[in-house]
């Protein structure tokens, strides 16, 4: 059984209160945070990263505390990347998707270089578990400036927080287009509370992230 973690409460933080990082960094993980339409937002991401995509992502989608391992064997069916639910303490690896299960936080730490996952049975924040808030902020701690963040369609604003705090510490923020959002309500909110790098329309999004990906190569 998973050791319960001391009660986790999000860290607030002004977006004009984040300390300059450079710009150029490459991207070392992503985390994807979703709900209402996450489903389809995903497939449509997934589906159109080349077989080449080498930045590991984590996902937190608002899942239904029954939601078994039916939910990534069906992205595996619409993507070239290896799609699985994220086990305790296992090692983050390139290639890779990883979703919160349902039912439990993903926090993502640092063992040296290497990126690690961490389950957590914690309360619920906002109601939510997993909670993208809780995502957010423990890959900010453990990535800085070398994490991208995307939110999603979703229909409250989980995330919001989260995102500022990826923003204090020199990430990058994207959000999707609530034009194009199944559930307009959680990308509005992370926009209207973080100075996002970029608002992307749900089929712009696979295309940048191949872009990061490249970047990411580049630089190493």
């Amino acid at each position: 059984m998973l050791e319960r973690r001391s009660t986790w409460s999000p860290v607030i933080e002004r977006p004009d209160r984040a300390t300059p990082r450079p710009r150029n960094r490459p991207r070392e993980l992503i985390a994807i945070g979703c709900s209402l339409g996450g489903m389809n937002a995903l497939q449509t991401i997934l589906s159109n990263l080349t077989r080449d995509f080498c930045v590991p992502i984590v996902v937190a989608q608002h899942r239904h505390r029954r939601s078994s391992e039916a939910l990534p064997e069906y992205f595996r069916r619409r993507t070239d990347m290896k799609v699985v639910d994220a086990e305790d303490k296992q090692w983050i690896e390139p290639g890779h998707v990883y979703l919160a299960p349902a039912d439990y936080h993903l926090f993502i730490e640092r063992n040296g270089a290497r990126g690690e996952l961490s389950l957590s049975v914690d309360d619920a924040v906002r109601h939510s578990r997993p909670s993208i808030d809780v995502l957010f902020e423990s890959a900010a701690e453990a990535y800085g400036d070398r994490l991208l963040g995307i939110v999603l369609t979703g229909a409250n604003d989980d995330g919001a927080r989260g995102a500022a705090r990826i923003k204090a510490l020199g990430g990058m923020v994207v959000a999707q287009d609530p034009a194009t959002a199944e559930a307009p309500a959680m990308p509005r909110a992370t926009i209207e509370a973080v100075q996002v790098d970029r608002i992307l329309r749900l089929e712009e999004i696979a295309p940048f992230l191949i872009e990061v990906c490249q970047t990411s190569l580049s630089h190493s």
